[in-house]
């Protein structure tokens, strides 16, 4: 394929498949305009958006700041592969007010428009994992307010020391505790018939919640 047709097949996923995802998850797709503030641009998802590493297929924009930045990709290219091409535009985007280890976008998405993968790179334990949809406004909101460092901290400050709870399932609780600290987000526990399965999974999942660990 030519340089001309891959762009143009790139230029067609954005244009039929991934601005009508990001529309349905509440982004307004805008054309980037140089003389218009951010703070003018509400839940949009701004089109071709200068950062010092070039420019970025969407920038997402919440309260006048960039929360996300999305790389699209044509059809039959695996987008797992090219967020590291968002994370290079977040390091670029000095002008936003986030830092994160040198992160300054912290929502890093990329897609083919059937598949979309997700980064959030706020902590280093943080993996890329592949997701539904793009996530709103509202969202990104909500997990850029919570203070996941700070839970899972206090997390581990508060062992379960549930007076009915048997010396085995302390420890399971003590391991998935473990486990969400250091930013696990599948964690299997294996229990023999009879062991307390139940009780020892509410026991833990009723920290996690007191948290507001998900």
């Amino acid at each position: 394929m030519s340089k001309h047709s891959a762009s143009q097949s790139e230029y067609l996923t954005r244009r039929q498949i991934v601005d009508a995802k990001l529309r349905a998850a509440g982004w307004t797709i805008a054309a980037f305009k140089p003389d218009r503030p951010l703070s003018l641009c509400k839940n949009c998802a701004i089109e071709e958006f200068p950062t010092d590493s070039g420019p970025a297929d969407y920038a997402l924009c919440v309260g006048g700041q960039i929360f996300g930045v999305v790389e699209a990709k044509k059809l039959t290219l695996g987008p797992q592969e090219v967020l590291t091409q968002a994370e290079r535009y977040s390091r670029g985007l000095e002008s936003n007010p986030f830092d994160f280890n040198g992160f300054h976008v912290p929502f890093l998405y990329s897609t083919n428009g059937q598949v979309i993968w997700h980064h959030d790179v706020r902590h280093p334990l943080n993996r890329s994992r592949q997701i539904e949809a793009f996530h709103s406004p509202e969202a990104l909101r909500e997990f850029l307010a919570c203070d996941v460092e700070a839970a899972t901290d206090t997390l581990l400050a508060r062992p379960n020391d549930h007076p009915r709870l048997r010396p085995y399932q302390r420890e399971a609780n003590a391991g998935i505790e473990q486990a969400i600290f250091n930013r696990k987000r599948q964690m299997l526990v294996a229990m023999a018939t009879g062991t307390g399965k139940t009780f020892t999974m509410v026991r833990a999942l009723a920290g996690q919640v007191d948290l507001g660990i998900r």
